[in-house]
């Protein structure tokens, strides 16, 4: 006999508020239109909603804050989607000794509790408004990650809603406990990204060896941020000078890679938008309050600028910690069409990779489009301290983190936007197939910034396999915990972790 469950909120197309509810993506590219949203606040919501579905023998999608890049849960395959925004409770769970986040629960408002409860935080992303529930499962990590590692460094469990192999759904809690037999399910969601192996209905944060008082269960963010930013003007920087930035922004970084070093306290990156897109940006962010970050960061500005002859304009703030996370993305709220692609790399780019994009950011003979530009972030520190197999996140060897975004307004332009994008992307990786495939020097792709097109031969590389740029040799594993814990394939998506051969979903 089944439990009876609380019943969710069930919005048709009829209802008033489907249309706020269905989009809710923030990718204008993809018109979802499931024939139901299932909004859930409790466990127990989650797991009526999952039972319905699997039951109807309905597609089914996960959302949380509704920014996924591409149509994972956008798809018009999709027939149900479960939003768990409402799952947005952060407090501390003295049964496990360790802080409860709902799955829906935006990461500022994440920060905000943390901080002003505790005086700590969960290392975790720059944008204020994404949901918790993607971003953990697929590795996180922000702008302390140098310091302090990924999120999932500190994951201590999850509460996830799975089907079994007969359509029978239940609640599970799975801990990093080495005695747990659920362990294999928490190893999945610290990087096998979202809507995988089930509905995670809230995270469980503590830093491992962490033991006392909640407020030091986790990491304590600094009391204030000093940010650095040095802009270039396009008219003054040549050729030459642009791969020297570039180039030098990947030497510090590479003899940076350390936990252990002044370098780890930094966090960095440089944006190079397309000409008439604004500067050229090199910014770094460190702890206002330590003795010497003053001149840590002008080090860091004068060893990137180095050999330039051009004197950027330089901007210095000091900003409350909470202030500084809380502030948005310049995106943020802005819905367009837009395609992003990335790339964890184990080196700073090459001279002709520094090359290609400076003829792609500054060729105007047939693209003209401001809102282009590749971003350099940095990796390494305190998030290559972790084994490869510690957690599903392997990407424990890369220094830099490289991002290619264009947005535009009209489809009818789709189809140069796009091109503008893959073509950048596949020059720069063409001695590797056109992929940053991690057999042949480079680091792989980062789940979090889903790109689709590296799942389909026509688009990504025929001869790397897609997960082996996303999960490197962690795919097995993740594929078994696969068979376990969704044997049926009820939740799937286009990179999403497949089941085994032999072991097809029905």
């Amino acid at each position: 006999m089944r439990t009876t469950w609380p019943d969710p909120v069930v919005v048709d197309r009829g209802d008033p508020r489907y249309a706020d509810l269905a989009g809710r993506g923030i990718n204008a590219r993809f018109s979802p239109s499931p024939e139901r949203i299932r909004v859930v606040a409790t466990t127990g919501q989650t797991l009526r909603a999952v039972q319905d579905a699997v039951d109807g023998g309905e597609r089914i999608a996960v959302r949380s804050g509704g920014h996924c890049f591409e149509s994972l849960v956008d798809d018009p395959a999709i027939e149900t989607v479960l939003d768990v925004s409402e799952m947005n409770s952060v407090y501390y769970d003295q049964e496990f000794g360790a802080f409860s986040v709902g799955a829906g629960t935006t990461l500022g408002a994440m920060y905000r509790t943390l901080f002003l409860g505790y005086g700590v935080t969960v290392p975790a992303g720059r944008c204020p408004g994404v949901g918790v529930g993607g971003h953990v499962a697929g590795g996180g990590g922000g702008a302390l990650s140098r310091r302090h590692g990924l999120s999932v460094d500190h994951l201590y469990g999850i509460e996830a809603v799975v089907a079994d192999d007969f359509g029978r759904v239940r609640s599970v809690v799975a801990t990093r406990e080495e005695s747990d037999p659920h362990r294999d399910l928490w190893w999945a969601h610290t990087g096998g990204g979202g809507g995988a192996f089930g509905v995670v209905t809230r995270y469980l944060f503590r830093t491992p060896g962490a033991d006392g008082a909640p407020g030091t269960l986790l990491p304590a963010p600094p009391a204030a941020v000093l940010r650095r930013t040095a802009r270039w003007d396009w008219a003054d920087v040549d050729e030459a000078a642009f791969i020297r930035l570039v180039r030098n922004f990947g030497a510090w970084h590479e003899r940076n890679a350390g936990a252990d070093g002044p370098g780890a306290l930094l966090d960095n990156s440089l944006t190079l938008p397309r000409t008439g897109g604004g500067p050229i940006s090199l910014e770094t962010a460190t702890d206002a309050t330590r003795p010497g970050a003053q001149e840590l960061t002008e080090a860091f500005l004068a060893e990137v600028g180095r050999g330039v002859a051009a004197r950027p304009e330089v901007e210095t703030t000091t900003t409350p910690w909470l202030t500084a996370v809380l502030t948005p993305d310049e995106y943020d709220g802005v819905k367009g069409r837009f395609k992003s692609k990335a790339a964890f790399l184990r080196a700073g780019p090459s001279a002709e990779q520094a090359a290609l994009l400076h003829r792609r950011l500054t060729d105007t003979s047939g693209y003209h489009n401001p809102a282009a530009a590749v971003y350099l972030l940095s990796h390494g520190g305190a998030i290559n301290r972790v084994g490869p197999r510690e957690t599903a996140t392997a990407h424990r060897d890369a220094v830099l983190k490289a991002y290619w975004s264009v947005f535009w307004w009209d489809g009818r332009e789709d189809a140069t936007h796009l091109e503008w994008v893959r073509g950048s992307y596949r020059e720069v990786f063409a001695d590797a197939g056109g992929v940053p495939d991690p057999a042949r020097g480079y680091g792989g792709a980062f789940i979090n910034y889903a790109d689709a097109d590296l799942a389909d031969p026509r688009l990504g590389c025929a001869d790397v396999p897609w997960h082996r740029l996303y999960f490197r040799d962690n795919y097995a594993e993740l594929q078994r915990a696969k068979a376990r814990w969704d044997p049926r394939d009820v939740f799937r998506h286009a990179l999403s972790v497949r089941l085994p051969d032999g072991a097809a979903g029905r």
